[in-house]
């Protein structure tokens, strides 16, 4: 993995390619290429290790006027980052990009004698294949490719030219997203639909199972059983300002900043301050259906997994009768849990392409669990194939970090089982206090951003020396610590762990010492004193201790920062926003690439 792009039309494909591959920089990548045909079929081949300005400096010297080629930038799984482990790999006529991971590929790899392999990619075990099979008849580039995934185990997503069929493009994908841009003349191919913004506003989503024959003027699509398939053109929501920093310094920032709007989206016709009231249609379940749930399971991975832990904690409050159970996708794939009658499933993720998550939907799938899908990418697998689903509309994460999504993925969540306790005769003097501070949540984040910037930029430059960091919280704000964690160690390489205040005395409090910092989240309630007496443990050792919280205390830590006191029960999720901009602005005082921090990839879509 981890980005692709094609283009087959009117107009300059490497141009098209390059801007292209530069719009999912975001996703996280180590090397990148392409490659481009001129109408008598001579190939154009250009790769390069690391950022994408090293392929643009090979590409001054080897400019084209070819109008078709695909692209690919790199996310190491087979071989280290090196221009010959790039994509695209050659065999013979053919050239293929390749997003995901070809488990028999050593197998397959055994029977091709005949091709001379360079590198050490399972990509170019699949580009062999294609040409192993590429041997004439109607459209021989689609057959060839056909032929070859059948005998294919693994996940893909791929696009494929050849020399000898100069004016079209084979793209199939089982597992890894593709996405065809429908323009004037011109057919577009992105694994991300935001490299197509500005080009095109159509475009059909590709499905598991399917491959596709493009030129520039059609679009042919069928099963790997020839099947033929009826494309839907869907519109692209996104726009050009959505995907650019908009005067911020970093994506990561922007996104930060732009909570109280994402999550005004997120809310928009859902919640009803003068019925007290919460509405989601896009789940479908009935009244009843709603009524009847006893379990929930909720799946995703890290800043998923914690959105899930934290709203479990929330839904338990006022949902009577309903055991909650959050899993992380990657092992709950692989156990045999039997979940129970009158579940239902919540599977979250932001891209709607995550791979452990999405082989967890299809095994709950069969047994016959009702799946609900969290989801902020429109048309993604996921959010096709659930059997119901909430968008989050928070607009494009183009940082690889996690930030807006991570809060409105939580309040979604929240506002499901808000709609349960409704059916199953809540009272609403139960439910409106929680109510009231969801639709006041989007102007609470709004001043928390104002009141704590200042400070929380102070005190992560002043902490910047560290390289180990204990996050700390009870209750609601014990998964709110371990997404703190999570983002200090994503972005800052910082060794950073959660751990609920309570199991301190279990082992953690063997690390306090000087090379650790300690950040505790501390909300008033009635664990307020617990916690405060567990800092205190902290500090009789020795401990580095940063309290965030809202209200006051008398303990001579480090560092206070102060978010505002009006709310009550979602004031973690407040905290949560100081940690995003402490691990921001630690990482700038450290000079990392902050929104792609190194080994990462924005969607993961290999297991």
């Amino acid at each position: 993995m981890c980005g692709i792009v094609g283009y087959v039309g009117n107009k300059n494909a490497q141009d098209f390619l390059i801007s292209g591959l530069k719009r999912l920089e975001y996703r996280g990548y180590d090397s990148a290429g392409i490659v481009t045909l001129d109408k008598d079929g001579n190939a154009t081949l250009l790769r390069a290790k690391g950022k994408i300005i090293n392929l643009e400096e090979k590409l001054a010297k080897n400019k084209r006027e070819d109008k078709i080629g695909i692209g690919h930038t790199r996310w190491a799984t087979h071989g280290e980052p090196s221009e010959t482990n790039a994509h695209p790999h050659q065999a013979g006529d053919i050239y293929l990009v390749h997003n995901g991971i070809i488990e028999n590929y050593k197998e397959l790899k055994a029977t091709l004698t005949e091709h001379e392999f360079k590198s050490e990619t399972d990509t170019e075990v699949l580009a062999a294949l294609v040409e192993s099979f590429y041997q004439g008849g109607a459209h021989p580039l689609i057959n060839a490719v056909v032929q070859a995934l059948k005998l294919v185990k693994g996940t893909y997503g791929i696009a494929v030219v050849s020399t000898k069929a100069p004016d079209e493009i084979v793209v199939a994908r089982a597992g890894s997203p593709l996405v065809i841009g429908v323009g004037h003349d011109e057919t577009l191919i992105a694994s991300d639909a935001s490299a197509l913004v500005g080009h095109t506003k159509q475009a059909i989503y590709l499905n598991d199972g399917e491959v596709a024959l493009i030129h520039k003027d059609s679009i042919e699509i069928k099963t790997l059983n020839a099947e033929p398939v009826s494309a839907k053109v869907e519109m692209i929501e996104t726009n050009l300002a959505a995907i650019q920093k908009g005067g911020y310094e970093h994506f990561l920032l922007k996104e930060i900043m732009e909570q109280p709007e994402s999550l005004k989206e997120t809310l928009r016709g859902r919640v009803n301050l003068e019925t007290g009231t919460v509405r989601l249609g896009g789940p479908g379940l009935s009244e009843e259906k709603l009524r009847k749930i006893k379990h929930l399971v909720i799946v995703g991975c890290g800043t998923a997994y914690h959105a899930g832990l934290l709203a479990g904690y929330y839904i338990e409050q006022f949902t009577p009768e309903i055991t909650i159970e959050t899993v992380i996708a990657s092992e709950y794939r692989y156990r045999s849990a039997y979940i129970p009658k009158d579940s239902v499933a919540l599977i979250v993720s932001q891209s709607g392409e995550t791979a452990d998550t999405l082989a967890c939907l299809r095994e709950i799938k069969k047994q016959g669990v009702p799946t609900i899908g969290i989801v902020n990418a429109i048309g993604s697998t996921i959010a096709r194939e659930v059997d119901g689903g909430t968008y989050v509309h928070v607009g494009p994460e183009i940082s690889v970090a996690s930030t807006k999504a991570f809060t409105s993925q939580m309040i979604a969540m929240v506002m499901f089982g808000l709609t349960i306790a409704q059916a199953k005769g809540v009272k609403p003097g139960v439910l409106y206090p929680y109510i009231k501070e969801i639709a006041n949540l989007p102007e609470m984040i709004r001043k928390t951003l104002e009141q704590v910037h200042d400070d929380v930029k102070r005190v992560a430059e002043a902490h910047k020396k560290y390289e180990h960091a204990i996050y700390l919280g009870r209750d609601t704000a014990y998964p709110a610590a371990m997404e703190g964690a999570l983002k200090l160690k994503e972005i800052s390489y910082v060794d950073a762990n959660a751990y609920a205040f309570g199991e301190l005395k279990h082992g953690p409090l063997a690390l306090i010492d000087d090379r650790f910092l300690e950040f505790a989240l501390v909300p008033k309630g009635p664990l307020f004193d617990k916690a405060i007496s567990n800092v205190q443990e902290v500090l009789a050792r020795g401990g580095h201790v940063i309290v965030v919280t809202n209200t006051d205390f008398d303990l001579p830590v480090e560092d206070v920062i102060r978010i505002p006191g009006e709310i009550e029960h979602f004031a973690p999720m407040l905290m949560n926003l100081v940690s995003q901009l402490f691990a921001y602005y630690m990482t700038v005082a450290k000079g990392y690439n902050v929104d792609q921090p190194r080994n990462l990839a924005k969607s993961v879509t290999v297991e």
